[in-house]
């Protein structure tokens, strides 16, 4: 009896779905400009505008493009992998735009999962367990220097 009651506490604790942990987290971009690991990688060629943040004059558009970058969180804070991912969405769009003459990338916004967070100040960051991941979403430009 004892072991059958055992086996079906076995089968049902397999079965059922695991839980995995996803917590939501919106941070400052800026944070992750002024990283030190920022300062080599970002070269000032191309600015980054968060959508509804001020830019200058935009004298051309050209493509749309999302970056969607993921780190292994295993020890690191949440906010740490958070900035990584960030950083490594935005040298991911730095080289892009420059592939495309663009000298900016404007209206970012977050794209995870094919959903948008606008902020004018802010990007979207999704930890896991395991994985964080940070999905950016802007358009290439020319703008008034």
């Amino acid at each position: 009896m004892k072991k059958t009651l055992h086996l079906s506490l076995l089968a049902l604790t397999l079965s059922s779905p695991a839980l995995a942990r996803d917590t939501v987290l919106h941070l400052p971009l800026a944070d992750v400009l002024e990283m030190p690991e920022a300062k080599g990688k970002l070269d000032g060629s191309v600015k980054f505008y968060l959508a509804g943040q001020k830019t200058p004059k935009v004298l051309d558009t050209l493509k749309s493009d999302v970056s969607n970058k993921k780190t292994n969180s295993v020890g690191k804070t949440d906010e740490f992998g958070c900035k990584w991912a960030a950083l490594s969405a935005l040298i991911a769009l730095q080289e892009s735009a420059k592939k495309s003459g663009a000298n900016a990338v404007v209206d970012i916004v977050s794209y995870y999962k094919k959903s948008e967070y606008k902020n004018a100040t802010a990007y979207e960051c999704h930890a896991g367990a395991f994985v964080v991941g940070v999905s950016l979403k802007g358009t290439y430009a020319k703008v008034a220097r």
